[in-house]
């Protein structure tokens, strides 16, 4: 089966979606954001990281284009921007899944 190999612009783009998530506190903040919404406050506590290290990691995932906000009063949500990044996610995590307990992969 052949496929046409992606333009640069789309390797870019995913380069620098690898790049955001090689870092281990913003794959945590995916993992969760992934799953819902939050606030800089409730990741923070649910990661156990400080607010202004959360709010730099969001502020790139962001500009990086993984995650959108919206506002609810006071309060700014963020969460995953589609399906594509949420499975990214869960596929990345369930392959260090496999890796880490010696389990067999599926092909």
């Amino acid at each position: 089966m052949s496929q046409e190999q992606p333009d640069r612009a789309r390797v870019e783009a995913a380069v620098n979606a690898f790049r955001m998530l090689s870092d281990a506190t913003r794959l945590r903040l995916m993992w969760l954001l992934a799953s819902g919404e939050y606030d800089v406050s409730s990741l923070s506590r649910a990661l156990a990281v400080a607010r202004p290290s959360v709010s730099q990691h969001l502020a790139k995932l962001r500009m990086a284009g993984l995650v959108r906000t919206r506002r609810d009063g006071r309060r700014v949500l963020y969460r995953a921007v589609d399906a594509h990044v949420r499975t990214l996610i869960a596929e990345a995590l369930s392959h260090a899944d496999h890796e880490v307990s010696g389990t067999p992969r599926h092909d």
